[in-house]
């Protein structure tokens, strides 16, 4: 098994994942002077082929399946999808084999736990259900073997089984969970995947939406006046709010169009792309403070990657101005080519494991991630969609 990630902090009775400060100086990226233009389709295309060569070449496949990794494998089969490479898809089946197509893996329902938590009693924690996505995905693709989804029809089952609603309470959770959920719906076409979603959803917004920015809070911990960047404003995390941006496109990708929900996710999606269109820096990063760029200066892949991902999506799929929003996404596409992306194929600039953006934290060309690596795959593939 490969090296744990990190114990959570206790905050408001739950445990929450957090991480070490880390002393230094702020990145800067390489300087640029440069019109960002829309690739072809076949240069979108060697940028999958670049970065997902080089992160299979260099890891392997037999790790655990809690969300740091498995959120690369979301990437991966978004990589799949678009070009069809069999060594992608066999690469994300042999992890899921390796994990017996499961999450946590405790079988007494008695002592399945919802907060934080890294051991296989930690089976109602969301960053252990995001692996079902891929194994949704690869039941899906074929073949159909009922092993592939068994534990997703155990653990969602029971979980929409229950009355509680408050099974997501930090940002990350939205993407870890969402999307299985639509996903389950589609298997089962049980109506209640889609109700309890709405349900969980509505919970996570009162804990974490702010109306007025349009934006997230990582959790309650980080909800303004509490909590305030060093500048006394609002501190949106850039991934948290990318975790968030990238599910609802997830979401919005598998509710029918005249699904009665569709509008709710749709209008939450076009209020955060505004705001993060405005929040965008001129060299096409988001920093990791959304609203203080001083906070914690620098570029930071992550967050950058799910908000480029999502404004593609959304231009894609008919739910973005092209016009008003094609710019925003190229400017990211152009920081992540030429910034974030290293000539080997390594993607640099990846805040570690978190829940905040730190001042004075080091991200640099040599901070990389599996969740980074997965967040510039669904980018790459959305603007391979785009380009064709």
């Amino acid at each position: 098994m490969n090296k744990r990630v990190m114990a959570g902090i206790l905050a408001g009775g739950l445990l929450l994942g957090g991480c070490a400060d880390m002393a230094g100086k702020p990145a800067a990226a390489p300087a640029r002077d440069t019109r960002a233009a829309v690739p072809t389709r076949a240069e979108a295309l060697a940028v999958i082929d670049k970065v997902n060569g080089y992160w299979q070449r260099t890891t392997p496949a037999t790790e655990w399946s809690f969300w740091n990794v498995a959120v690369y494998h979301t990437g991966n089969m978004a990589a799949y999808e678009v070009t069809g490479n069999e060594a992608y898809r066999q690469y994300s089946e042999r992890w899921a084999d390796y994990n017996g197509w499961k999450g946590a893996k405790s079988d007494d329902k008695s002592q399945w736990k919802l907060t934080y938590g890294e051991t296989d009693g930690h089976v109602l924690f969301g960053d252990w259900q995001v692996c079902f996505q891929t194994y949704l995905d690869l039941y899906r693709l074929g073949p159909q073997d009922p092993r592939r989804v068994a534990r997703a029809r155990e653990v969602m089952g029971y979980e929409i089984g229950t009355d509680r609603v408050d099974y997501w309470w930090w940002a990350d959770g939205l993407y870890m969970v969402m999307p299985v959920m639509t996903k389950m719906y589609k298997l089962t076409g049980d109506r209640r995947y889609l109700d309890k979603m709405v349900a969980y959803f509505q919970y996570a917004n009162g804990l974490m939406y702010d109306a007025d920015a349009h934006l997230y809070y990582r959790d309650a911990r980080y909800v303004y006046p509490r909590h305030k960047s060093v500048n006394g404003k609002k501190d949106f995390w850039a991934r948290g709010d990318g975790w968030v941006f990238a599910a609802l496109a997830k979401v919005l990708a598998d509710l029918p169009r005249d699904d009665p929900y569709r509008p709710l996710f749709a209008e939450r999606f076009r209020a955060m792309a505004q705001t993060l269109k405005d929040a965008q820096s001129p060299d096409g990063y988001w920093t990791r403070s959304l609203l203080d760029p001083a906070h914690a200066p620098g570029p930071e892949t992550s967050g950058t990657a799910f908000f480029t991902y999502g404004m593609l999506w959304g231009i894609n799929n008919g739910l973005l101005d092209r016009a008003t929003y094609l710019p925003v996404a190229v400017k990211g596409w152009d920081y992540l080519t030429h910034t974030a992306i290293q000539p080997d194929g390594k993607v640099g600039y990846v805040q570690p494991i978190g829940d905040r953006a730190i001042p004075g934290q080091v991200v640099d060309r040599d901070s990389t991630a599996h969740f980074g690596v997965g967040a510039v795959l669904l980018a790459a593939s959305e603007m391979a969609k785009l380009a064709h």
